[in-house]
């Protein structure tokens, strides 16, 4: 194939942290509240404005709690489960690394007795009806290192007695997320919204908060994880008093990708960009014939980290460790081409590529990057039969 001349614009494709949004500059940060406490009038004006712009655009219900708090989506999650479960059995999905890491908390870590694991291989879903009303579930509402995201959210009945906890970091501000059917939301900033890291969101539901309230858990928690003080929600959280110090930078730079994210339509823009970037890169698919989407059923891929896989009847002839030498090459060679950065497939998936095609991303330099995708294949294909 002859090499590309027209390269994106911007290469940045990695899946988290993810592309600054279009025009970022760090004059965006300009009017952080920097050498101040955090706990003064300015910098808590600056926390509960992201809260509060974060309710508007993803349309949080106003009596469920938006709370900043740290260890970016980790740190939340690792919140709701050390803080809530235990008091009921728990029903734990895993179809990728980051839901397979929270059973593992809660299997080996927690040690919970009552648990049931339904997991799938990359590329598919578990069977999600399968799920108890009674218990607990927790679940990732889209699969970052699979390309795989929960197509609707049916499954989960109305009158439920278990807690719904959905880790949707590559999901909101990208996917519709039903609140009235999740108890706890969280996410990072450095995904969608390509902010910066170290920081997450935790979303509470009236029933989360009535958990917290009155049960409490068999095991200590450290002081990032507790939630209550007396018996009772420690609001202060929720209204830009957070637990530990956050970074002011970070927080400013939160607020800029927030107010870009209401210029270009809210929620309804996000997903309608992300949508049409998805649909550059599935056009593609469709005529290539040496890749195909890792995520089998088209209603369950992820419209933000696209998962790809190599499926060239020569590719499939190589042992294992001779595929992830040619798509490991294939991410180098575009690297060093400079028109993608970051979108090897992630170290335990199956050996592919993974694209970043959240809003902040544009879709014309998907278009510019597919050229280069087909030329660079073509180039190790061929250097790997010399």
């Amino acid at each position: 194939m002859t090499k590309p001349t027209t390269a994106p614009r911007r290469p940045e494709f990695s899946s988290g942290p993810c592309a600054k949004r279009p025009g970022w500059t760090v004059d965006a940060l300009q009017n952080a509240a920097l050498g101040r406490s955090h706990r003064a009038k300015p910098g808590k004006a600056k926390l509960k404005y992201a809260i509060d712009k974060t309710r508007e655009i993803l349309g949080v219900p106003d009596d469920y709690r938006i709370g900043i708090v740290p260890a970016s989506d980790t740190g939340a999650v690792e919140m709701a489960l050390w803080s809530m479960l235990g008091a009921r059995p728990v029903d734990m999905l895993a179809w990728e690394s980051f839901g397979a890491g929270w059973v593992t908390d809660v299997a080996k870590q927690l040690k919970l007795e009552k648990v049931r694991i339904f997991d799938a291989p990359y590329g598919e879903l578990p069977d999600l009806d399968a799920v108890d009303p009674d218990h607990d579930v927790v679940f990732t509402w889209n699969g970052t290192t699979s390309g795989v995201k929960v197509p609707a959210a049916d499954w989960i009945a109305d009158d439920r007695k278990g807690l719904t906890i959905c880790d949707a970091t590559s999901a909101a501000f990208a996917m519709d997320l039903p609140f009235d059917k999740l108890d706890v939301v969280t996410y990072s900033w450095q995904k969608v919204l390509g902010g910066e890291a170290a920081h997450g969101m935790l979303i509470l539901s009236p029933r989360a908060v009535e958990r917290l309230e009155s049960y409490t858990p068999a095991w200590p928690l450290p002081k990032i994880f507790r939630l209550t003080k007396g018996g009772k929600l420690i609001e202060g959280i929720f209204a830009g008093e957070t637990i530990n110090t956050p970074s002011m930078l970070c927080v400013e730079d939160y607020i800029d990708a927030l107010e870009w994210a209401e210029g270009i339509g809210g929620l309804k823009g996000l997903i309608a960009k992300s949508e049409a970037n998805l649909k550059v890169l599935a056009d593609w698919v469709a005529k290539t014939d040496w890749v195909d989407f890792l995520a089998s059923d088209p209603a369950t891929r992820s419209n933000t980290s696209v998962c790809l896989k190599i499926v060239d009847p020569w590719f499939g002839k190589l042992d294992v460790d001779g595929q992830a030498a040619v798509a490991k090459k294939l991410a180098a060679l575009l690297d060093e081409e400079g028109v993608a950065y970051d979108i090897g497939a992630y170290r335990d998936a199956p050996p592919g590529l993974r694209i970043w095609a959240g809003a902040t991303v544009d879709a014309e330099d998907l278009e510019a990057l597919t050229a280069w995708l087909g030329w660079a294949y073509a180039t190790v294909k061929a250097a790997q039969a010399q």
